[in-house]
């Protein structure tokens, strides 16, 4: 199975270039009204855990492609389910859910990294995601997209480490792979500086070391 953006998700293709999804959000889609809908239902009843897609069609949920940003108001949130979804994306803000401690993804086969942030998260300690749809997973070893060439054009204005707002053009978009919950995943990191880059944790063995921008001159490990 091969995504659109060019991602092979079954079978190994050594230095098969991707492009990344730059995919925009319709907020004006019934589907994120529906979304949006549910969000206050269930911020009105203080729910611990939260499954949006369960309640959508699949062709419904085509027109997602990101999480609102209302998601954060659900402070009591402890388990996030998004299976089956179509999102391409999960946003920065992820790191307020402060009481979060399962996030599970799976089946989401668009989407192929994490941001940063979610290493923030002091709870969370159980993931489901669906690796083999991961940039640099160690079955397939898709191939990073060139973020010199092709940056991700989702403009943020604080960086991924240190926190500083210092605007989307002072900061630099990275790779990294770490340990999330129960997963090895990729990490989109926005960062202010080398000093802040330096302060990322070591890599996971058999995976990419350190942080990169990708591209398909980064050497990957074998897939297993």
């Amino acid at each position: 199975m091969t995504c659109k953006c060019g991602l092979h998700l079954s079978e190994p293709q050594p230095n098969q270039a991707t492009t990344g999804h730059h995919d925009v959000q319709d907020e004006s889609c019934e589907p994120w009204q529906e979304l949006l809908t549910l969000i206050a239902y269930a911020e009105r009843n203080g729910v611990t855990e939260f499954a949006p897609f369960r309640y959508m069609s699949s062709e419904e949920l085509a027109h997602i492609v990101t999480l609102p940003r209302e998601l954060t108001k659900l402070t009591r949130l402890t388990s996030l389910n998004l299976y089956g979804s179509s999102l391409v994306r999960i946003p920065p803000f992820i790191d307020q859910l402060v009481n979060l401690e399962k996030f599970e993804p799976y089946t989401s086969y668009h989407l192929h990294y994490l941001p940063y942030e979610i290493t923030r998260l002091p709870k969370l300690k159980r993931s489901c995601i669906s690796t083999r749809a991961l940039y640099g997973n160690d079955n397939t070893r898709g191939v990073f997209p060139d973020l010199k060439q092709n940056p991700y054009p989702f403009p943020q204005e604080e960086c991924s480490i240190c926190r500083a707002v210092v605007g989307f053009s002072n900061l630099t978009q990275y790779w990294v792979t770490l340990l999330v919950a129960t997963d090895v995943v990729p990490l989109l990191v926005h960062a202010c500086s080398r000093e802040c880059l330096n302060r990322i944790p070591s890599s996971p063995d058999d995976y990419v070391q350190g942080f990169h921008q990708g591209g398909c001159q980064i050497v990957q490990p074998c897939a297993s």
